[in-house]
């Protein structure tokens, strides 16, 4: 005990805060800060645009794993507390899974994971290609060049999620420009995030109880019913489960689809490797899910639940930790050359669905997207190329998302 208390003396004596806006949105470039503390202070304090004190930033691949898996450290631990966060308003709802610890969220992932088996995944994958024909049937009609984002990447996740909840087609539209307004970083977007998350939480406690009374064949009709032995979910839960699988299913898809399509556009010679071996697809996109930074910053953390040592460094009970996994995607003590693209790198789970007891319940639906997506871009437009300098793609600077605004290809 008493080396742990000299150690812990000496780490708060030399730490430095250091202030964290994350706000780097410069191409797909890695944030030089979020370098710097990997390479120089991988367990460093920060502080950040909004929320109460300081937290503790976790930068190195083990020491992400470590806080992601030990029941010491809790997500459901920052309920009430006004954390260190990127956006005015929490994202996260109370009753949401994604602030649950196991087991109560265990029960949660195995009533929702029977959504997403590979069997059911593999169903809507007809589905999905039906949607990706109609997207590349409308940018081959309108003709070239096109905005590859507008006509296929910010459309293809927000159809699949809406069909696959069973949203009426005249609701989406509302529902995306709700979902964008709760991303939003700028102070000033506060009070409309606020409302905005409250109108989401109304719409889906309609539909949800709705579902419940007359369940069909979509998605919160399969959550409304699935039992885990006698356990349902409640309604809150229903409610907030339906509103996070439209956030998280759209979104961070409809970026990764623009993100992925700049870095091949911007990289001619894997894009023709990848149009002549398409069966190097499924293995190509798993290096580019590790190697793009598909986001700015860290998303939701945890509190020490007792002293913790971490990386030499001790953290004490009540701290707030957060995590980043795009640098442990780029951690040079688990990935070899981290900084390359190499579609070949020896199979390593990457970070981008998170890790742990919150890995991305999604995860499988948003790969096969991508799959269906590329593999019929790449065989329908066998001579796309980008019509801009990469220069001049403009950026997302407000929201806690990285991708481009536009992105016009030509064939």
């Amino acid at each position: 005990m008493e080396n742990t208390s000299v150690q812990h003396a000496s780490v708060q004596d030399k730490e430095t805060v250091r202030s964290c806006p994350f706000d780097f949105a410069q191409q797909l470039e890695f944030d030089p800060q979020l370098k710097e503390l990997l390479t120089e202070e991988p367990v460093s304090r920060i502080r950040m645009a909004y929320g109460e004190g300081e937290a503790w930033l976790v930068t190195r691949y083990e020491d992400v794993r470590t806080v992601t898996t030990d029941r010491r450290f809790s997500r459901g631990a920052v309920l009430g507390r006004d954390f260190p966060r990127m956006t005015p308003e929490p994202i996260v709802q109370a009753e949401s899974i994604n602030l649950m610890d196991p087991p109560a969220s265990s029960r949660l992932r195995s009533l929702v994971a029977k959504s997403f088996t590979p069997r059911r995944v593999e169903q809507m994958r007809e589905g999905t290609q039906r949607v990706v024909d109609r997207l590349l049937d409308g940018m081959a009609d309108e003709g070239s060049p096109a905005d590859f984002f507008a006509r296929v990447a910010a459309p293809l996740p927000l159809i699949t999620i809406c069909e696959a909840l069973g949203i009426p087609e005249a609701d989406r539209p509302w529902l995306r420009a709700h979902a964008m307004t709760m991303m939003n970083v700028g102070a000033a977007g506060k009070e409309d995030a606020v409302r905005a998350k409250a109108e989401l939480r109304g719409y889906f406690t309609e539909l949800t109880a709705e579902r419940r009374r007359s369940p069909g064949q979509d998605l919160i009709s399969t959550l409304a019913t699935a039992r885990d032995g006698d356990e349902l979910l409640d309604d809150k839960e229903l409610a907030v489960m339906a509103m996070v699988l439209l956030i998280t299913g759209q979104d961070t898809t409809t970026y990764q689809l623009g993100n992925i399509a700049y870095t091949l556009l911007t990289r001619p010679q894997l894009l023709k490797t990848l149009q002549a071996e398409p069966e190097r697809l499924p293995r190509t996109l798993e290096e580019l899910l590790r190697y793009i930074p598909f986001r700015k910053g860290v998303g939701i953390p945890r509190i020490a639940l007792e002293d913790v040592e971490l990386g030499g460094t001790v953290i004490k009970a009540g701290d707030v930790v957060h995590v980043s996994y795009l640098t442990a995607n780029r951690d040079p003590a688990k990935f070899d050359r981290p900084d390359e693209l190499d579609p070949d790198r020896p199979s390593i789970p990457h970070m981008t669905f998170g890790w742990g007891a919150h890995h991305c319940l999604g995860a499988p639906l948003a790969t096969m997207e991508l799959e269906v997506a590329f593999a019929t871009l790449l065989a329908r437009f066998p001579a796309l190329r980008l019509d801009a300098e990469p220069e001049d793609i403009r950026w997302n600077t407000t929201s806690i998302w990285r991708y481009p605004l536009a992105l016009p290809v030509t064939w």
